[in-house]
């Protein structure tokens, strides 16, 4: 989520909560989604949720989220991470191998971007960037990483291989940055602007725009063979069907029209955080969208529904909902790809959902509570690193139980933290979509 430059300074943390009318539910998404429990199970596959879910009643919150984080040691594991299996524990590409392991973190509010050691935990410098840095991103390549700098119209490159910050070239409005799976574009995430900017990827120069109908285009992920993309609309509870081409806007799923089941939060609208940027009738606020690891369901969550919806790629229509936590932001696989961590940023904790089933699998807290953001896990699958959006640090969290490795003071105002090298051939954006 940005930070609008109308109302930046005087924003307070968007935690309040205001009543927000749904609209009612039409018949045939009554019908689509009438077996979806209040843990969102698929009612597609509603027989084995229920099975999981009973195998699972004796969990505690603090329950491993993936056995083993070690390096894939089998074919049945390669091929159970299906879109990930090339992203597994230690699989660096040639290229990443070179790469200096370092943790960079852009700080939105500091107008900078913090540099920790991940063996350490400590920060080993700072550098200045351009107006309100949002994510640094891997190129497709792997071979750059550019600092997204949105309001100030430019990207940063850092040089993987020794950490340093080479010149700025200029880009509008880059809220966020993703490559097409065969790497001959990159994505511009053009919020304020309405469009998304597809550029050469080496030199970012504009091939051609496509402009959207919502506000706050910002986050996306690829289909299992790369022909489309979903992209959220943060402003206007929506979410975008694109061909990877980038040729028209080929559907819209208006999320404000589907009433979540099993409710028992009220809706988290956040409008006194968001001022003029949020459109009249939203009801949701989607986020970080991500593919599941078997590629047939994207993932998306909702910061004004507390999870995340689950909308079937074969047919992009919806047809469940899960509920994680309040504030349900990003969404990271494990490098087994067994589960999908999801970052509650309003309720300070981490929900650890099973990729199978897509069931909630443990809720971990952060102690002393918090803001997880955005972020992504450490090559080996040991560590999943998120920023501390309205706390000024960055948590390392174990993800074999869940447990707070330490809290890293860095910046004001931290946000797309990128964790690197990670494994994978090549990167499609964001903090690290590898595939």
């Amino acid at each position: 989520m940005r930070t609008s430059p109308r109302t930046r300074a005087s924003r307070p943390p968007r935690r309040g909560l205001l009543p927000a009318l749904v609209p009612a539910l039409v018949p045939a998404l009554l019908i689509a989604l009438a077996g979806c429990s209040a843990t969102g199970s698929d009612p597609a596959g509603s027989a084995s949720s229920d099975a999981s879910m009973a195998g699972m009643a004796g969990m505690s919150s603090s329950a491993p989220a993936a056995p083993g984080s070690t390096a894939a040691t089998s074919t049945a594991a390669a091929s159970s991470a299906g879109v990930y299996a090339g992203a597994g524990a230690g699989m660096l590409s040639e290229t990443a191998k070179t790469a200096k392991p370092l943790v960079y973190v852009p700080n939105t509010k500091s107008d900078t971007v913090d540099v920790v050691d991940p063996t350490t935990m400590a920060v080993l410098s700072s550098f200045p960037v351009g107006h309100e840095p949002q994510h640094v991103v891997p190129s497709w390549d792997e071979k750059t990483l550019w600092v997204n700098d949105d309001l100030s119209n430019d990207l940063y490159p850092i040089d993987p291989t020794t950490g340093q910050v080479g010149k700025k070239v200029a880009v509008d409005d880059p809220y966020n940055l993703y490559f097409t799976p065969d790497g001959s574009s990159a994505m511009v995430m053009a919020e304020r602007l309405r469009r998304i900017d597809f550029r050469d990827p080496h030199t970012m120069a504009l091939q051609h725009s496509l402009p959207v109908p919502c506000g706050g285009v910002n986050h996306a992920d690829f289909s299992a063979d790369g022909s489309f993309f979903l992209a959220s609309c943060e402003f206007s509870g929506k979410l975008l069907v694109i061909p990877t081409d980038g040729s028209a806007v080929r559907s819209v799923i208006d999320l404000n029209a589907i009433a979540t089941p099993g409710a028992n939060d009220p809706m988290a609208a956040r409008m006194s955080g968001v001022g003029s940027e949020m459109e009249k009738g939203v009801s949701s606020m989607p986020q970080d969208v991500r593919l599941a690891p078997d590629g047939k369901t994207f993932l998306a969550a909702d910061m004004q529904r507390n999870g995340t919806w689950l909308i079937d790629a074969a047919t992009q229509k919806v047809r469940g909902f899960l509920h994680t936590g309040k504030g349900a932001h990003g969404i990271y696989p494990s490098r087994d790809a067994s589960v999908l961590y999801v970052s509650n940023r309003d309720e300070g904790s981490i929900s650890v959902v099973d990729a199978a089933t897509l069931t909630v699998r443990a809720t971990w807290p952060i102690p002393g509570g918090g803001s997880p953001d955005m972020g992504g896990v450490s090559a080996d699958g040991s560590q999943l690193w998120l920023s501390g959006r309205y706390d000024g640090v960055v948590y390392v969290i174990s993800t074999a139980d869940g447990s707070l490795l330490k809290k890293i003071e860095v910046g004001d105002g931290p946000h797309g933290l990128a964790v690197w090298p990670q494994p994978g051939q090549h990167s499609l954006g964001h903090t690290g979509n590898m595939r």
